[in-house]
């Protein structure tokens, strides 16, 4: 396992454990026959083909065993990640410690260890979010009403601008997108291509502060939820 740790490929970080695991299996397996037929002097040949008889009783009760262990194969041979991946399963993401015969160890960010089934971890949706190339943003700017067409039009002209001009962000849109109750929001579409999440948000906080400041100096600013009210004076003359 040391040796396996200090190796560039991941796969033998995983698979040096799991044989580890097989072999353990196999000697005990061995080891109770062998003790059966010294110690108890019992036939162990017999033992076994007795066994056969009521292998599909045991079959159907180790049912969920069997299709865990089926499923630690099943993830060495198609290899949806390795250990040290960063994986979403169930709504629980983490890292990658170990693949076992029955189940994977997942570790959050919050240090949490997730104990997840192997048969879980095939027939679910699983992401692997360490081939994911990208990262996504989208969000919206509301600006006041009383903002004109024109400053609009800059404003998203400019923020559309910084955008392609960055060197850290990829296939940006801008737009006027929707009449909300108290905004007109204008969409903001971008990709991050890093993997690297600290990277991720200093490039996100960067980009905010500047679609701020160009918001702020095209005579705009952000809305908030408003309520108007009907004035004293006209509620008196509707009265009358």
């Amino acid at each position: 396992m040391v040796r396996a740790a200090k190796t560039a490929n991941k796969a033998d970080d995983q698979l040096v454990p799991f044989i580890k695991e097989l072999l353990k299996f196999v000697i005990i397996f061995i080891g109770f026959f062998v003790m059966l037929g010294y110690v108890f002097e019992v036939n162990a040949v017999s033992l076994i083909t007795g066994l056969g008889i009521g292998g599909i009783a045991i079959a159907m009760a180790a049912k969920e065993s069997l299709e865990n262990l089926l499923g630690s194969f099943l993830i060495f041979l198609d290899k949806p990640f390795t250990v040290g991946d960063v994986v979403r399963v169930d709504g629980i993401e983490g890292t990658i410690e170990r693949v076992g015969f029955r189940s994977t160890v997942l570790r959050s960010a919050d240090k949490t260890t997730y104990v997840i089934p192997n048969r879980s971890m095939i027939d679910g949706v699983l992401e692997n979010l360490t081939f994911r190339n990208a990262r996504r943003v989208k969000f919206d700017i509301g600006v006041t009403y009383e903002t004109a067409a024109e400053d609009i039009k800059k404003i998203i002209s400019e923020v559309d601008a910084f955008l392609k001009a960055h060197p850290k962000t990829s296939d940006s849109t801008v737009a006027l997108d929707s009449f909300g109750n108290s905004a007109l929001n204008v969409q903001v579409v971008y990709l991050v291509p890093s993997n690297d999440y600290n990277e991720f948000l200093r490039v996100k906080e960067e980009i905010n502060f500047k679609v701020i400041e160009i918001v702020q100096q095209n005579n705009s600013d952000f809305a908030y939820p408003t309520q108007r009210t009907i004035g004293e004076a006209t509620v008196k003359k509707e009265e009358k």
